[in-house]
């Protein structure tokens, strides 16, 4: 069952990232108290890599009990290992290398020189059977309950790898799948589906820049899912638009309350 999403609105992405670290550090807590533990599926990109400095910068950083969170990845682009491109790379440079995780709780997705080599759709069911394994008799489905899964959206109204009209986007069954022809670069990738996706207690997307603001008009606008995947990304329990004003400037004011920081 999709959630209404609640959207909030910053003055701008530097605003953004900050407060949108902050609700993390929050939550994760939150979650680590009623449960020993917290899994969070982290997005790349602009914004992604933005939230996750700021996480770095915090102070409250240290209030997470950084040895009993889970991170997975929504999707990863399907490049060697180490390579400045993937998305894990950039988290590792922008928080992860600062804290201390327990590796075994880290998942990455696999590298194009891993143990599948280059075949994508072999490196997307290992990660496809990890999730498996990592959820839980209380999990709905085949992949753990996420407390937080964060997705960038792009210009195109695209999150993870699934973009519009492509095939992963339609998929119903997998909750991993390889991508082929991918219209940005680099063309192979691994992601999540939506069902994956939608399996996640809370949905964060995250749109800031100019840029983004015809998509997330779309995107909020009752579009549908093959033409715009950012409209298929719902939690169970919440759906959050986390943006900066000039991602919301082509919304109706009537989607967001005016007293927004």
């Amino acid at each position: 069952m999709s959630t209404a999403p609640q959207l909030v609105v910053h003055r701008d992405k530097e605003l953004m990232a900050q407060a949108a670290a902050a609700r993390l550090i929050t939550r994760i807590v939150d979650a680590q108290s009623s449960r020993g533990e917290a899994s969070v599926v982290l997005t790349g990109g602009r914004n992604g890599n933005g939230l996750l400095a700021a996480l770095a910068a915090a102070p409250a950083r240290d209030a997470i009990d950084w040895s009993r969170l889970d991170l997975w990845w929504g999707d990863e682009r399907f490049l060697p290992e180490g390579d400045p491109d993937r998305n894990v790379t950039q988290a590792r440079e922008a928080l992860l290398d600062a804290v201390p995780l327990d590796p075994k709780r880290v998942h990455a997705m696999p590298a194009s020189d891993g143990p599948h080599g280059s075949d994508v759709e072999t490196a997307a069911a290992a990660y496809a059977a990890e999730l498996a394994a990592a959820a839980g008799p209380e999990d709905h489905g085949p992949v753990p309950a996420f407390d937080v899964l964060m997705l960038g959206v792009g210009p195109d109204t695209h999150v993870a790898s699934l973009f519009p009209e492509l095939p992963a986007v339609r998929e119903t069954e997998r909750t991993v799948v390889g991508v082929h022809g991918a219209p940005k670069p680099p063309p192979t990738r691994v992601t999540l589906t939506l069902p994956a996706i939608r399996a996640a207690r809370e949905v964060w997307l995250l749109a800031a820049g100019e840029d983004k603001a015809e998509a997330a008009a779309i995107a909020l606008s009752g579009a549908g899912e093959i033409q715009a995947p950012a409209a298929g990304a719902y939690g169970r329990t919440r759906t959050l638009w986390l943006l900066d004003a000039a991602a919301a400037s082509q919304l109706p004011r009537t989607l967001y309350p005016p007293a927004t920081a």
